[in-house]
């Protein structure tokens, strides 16, 4: 059996995070496969290691803008799958236009889907797309031999908006790298904190309108000017709420004193952010399984969680839940794991534990069976 993995619409993020791992882990031998063809952008597939059976593929097409890329899965992808013998393809990306069967797409983006969050963009070019991503998702999921979900929040989204979906279904939650695991360290009272040995609080995460970092800002003020020798330490890339980010870091920390905004980390060095971190942060609104709340959990810290989407299935009752657009909940979900010192190692000894479940190698294995189930019961109903 040969799988074609369309990766024509995975640029950055948790998708592209995601195809490398599933890629790197899996024992091939363990499954009916003898090939995978894969497609994408030549910056993209550069971070795909190299293996016997892989055959990487950069049509020019992929390594321009949106426009081009949909032109190219629609009109071009179907020939060059059975071009390279293809039994199968597998878009992680979500969206597919070609008419190739048996195909299996995946839900990784769930913001199309949840329109109050999709709503904060208004009238621009990003509202445009994310309606143009409900259109294409929409249809892809409807038309699948295969669909697998991250979480049962996700799958219970996507149907709610898209309607029934007759294809085959399954849950494969994401694995996490073990590099990001740290066993949980021994919890010290505030107390034994100073503004020159300060409490620190880690928020990784893209500063976009759904992440709520101004917010964090906001909250973690007034634990400072109530005298807890916190600081703040933000990581992740700008997207479109930089200035937003940007007007608060001025308004509450105008002299830059315990604030920091670090916008690039490389994913290789990423790990090393929560080394010396007391606390994580996670104020998202709208995800769909996020790695980074993975990779905060395994890194051994007690968590101040988001109370929305699916960040409840994920981190159960190993964290302290707010609202992400109410500073005053996540001010008081942040002060009680910072005043009980016995609630933070009790925290983030269960998140710890949590983060366990997700593994690399069994998403892998998993992913591929699915294709093979997905290929034969293609193969008996025709």
């Amino acid at each position: 059996m040969i799988i074609g993995i369309d990766a024509s619409n995975l640029r950055r993020g948790g998708g592209l995070t995601h195809l490398i791992e599933v890629l790197s882990t899996v024992n091939i031998s363990k499954h009916n496969i003898s090939k995978v063809v894969i497609w994408g952008g030549e910056k993209s597939l550069s971070q795909i290691n190299n293996f016997p059976w892989l055959k990487k593929i950069v049509p020019k097409e992929l390594n321009q803008g949106l426009f081009s890329r949909l032109m190219w899965q629609k009109f071009r992808l179907s020939y060059s799958a059975k071009d390279n013998n293809c039994d199968l393809i597998f878009s992680p990306g979500g969206s597919v236009l070609c008419n190739f069967r048996p195909i299996v797409t995946m839900s990784q983006n769930i913001l199309p889907f949840e329109w109050n969050e999709a709503r904060r963009y208004g009238v621009s070019r990003e509202a445009l797309r994310l309606l143009l991503l409900w259109w294409l998702q929409s249809k892809s999921f409807r038309s699948a031999d295969g669909v697998i979900f991250l979480t049962n929040y996700a799958k219970k989204q996507v149907i709610k908006v898209v309607g029934k979906i007759t294809a085959s279904s399954v849950i494969i939650p994401h694995g996490l790298n073990s590099r990001f695991c740290m066993y949980p360290k021994k919890q010290y009272d505030i107390t034994e904190y100073s503004l020159t040995k300060p409490f620190q609080i880690l928020y990784v995460s893209t500063v976009d309108l759904y992440k709520h970092q101004w917010n964090v800002v906001e909250a973690v003020a007034k634990l400072r000017k109530e005298g807890y020798p916190v600081t703040l330490n933000l990581v992740g890339a700008a997207l479109f709420a930089k200035n937003r980010l940007e007007k608060s870091l001025n308004k509450f920390d105008v002299n830059n004193e315990w604030a920091r905004y670090n916008e690039v980390v490389p994913y290789l060095e990423m790990h090393n952010a929560y080394k010396d971190a007391n606390l994580g942060v996670f104020a998202s609104s709208c995800e769909n399984l996020p790695i980074i709340l993975l990779e905060t959990m395994a890194s051994g810290l007690p968590i101040a969680c988001s109370n929305k989407g699916p960040m409840p299935e994920v981190l159960g009752n190993a964290g302290e839940y707010f609202n992400p657009e109410r500073p005053a909940e996540i001010y008081n979900s942040i002060k009680k794991l910072i005043d009980n010192i016995h609630l933070r190692s009790e925290r983030s000894q269960a998140s710890f534990n949590m983060a366990q479940e997700y593994n690399w190698d069994v998403c892998a294995f998993e992913t591929f069976s699915f294709l093979e189930e997905v290929f034969n019961n293609y193969q008996k109903s025709k």
